[in-house]
């Protein structure tokens, strides 16, 4: 009972902290991210920089807090994806395919905090009462 009660907390914490981390350190390297985006061929870099840290560091926050967890863990989980495939697609190098594979990985934690929720210690339970924590736990038993 208090594993329902305190691993959906912690899953958040360790998935979202990194992408919080990440998001605060693109901010202190514009430059060299927006030539590391422009390198890949994607289009617009300084808009892929600010989506990017947009998405990596408020999901990051908004996971941790879970706050709209089921939602934002999806944005994160397509995020990772697209990271994936336009920054570690070369599987010739064996540290990109680390890393892609990282990222899918990362991407699968997410699709479970989409499918069962925040948990009880979130913004999300507080908002309903409760009752939805209540109902996952109980089934978990």
């Amino acid at each position: 009972m208090y594993a329902a009660r305190y691993l959906p907390f912690a899953g958040r914490l360790l998935v979202g902290l990194p992408f919080a981390m990440s998001g605060l350190s693109k901010l202190g390297a514009y430059g060299p991210t927006t030539q590391m985006i422009d390198a890949v061929g994607l289009p617009f870099p300084a808009l892929a920089f600010a989506v990017a840290v947009a998405v990596e560091l408020g999901g990051g926050i908004l996971l941790i807090a879970g706050f709209r967890a089921r939602f934002v863990a999806i944005v994160l989980a397509l995020f990772a994806l697209a990271a994936a495939v336009s920054f570690h697609g070369n599987f010739a190098d064996q540290n990109q395919m680390f890393h892609f594979l990282k990222n899918v990985m990362i991407a699968g934690g997410l699709l479970q905090i989409a499918a069962f929720g925040a948990g009880a210690f979130s913004i999300d339970n507080r908002r309903t009462g409760g009752r939805q924590a209540t109902a996952h736990a109980a089934q978990a038993l």
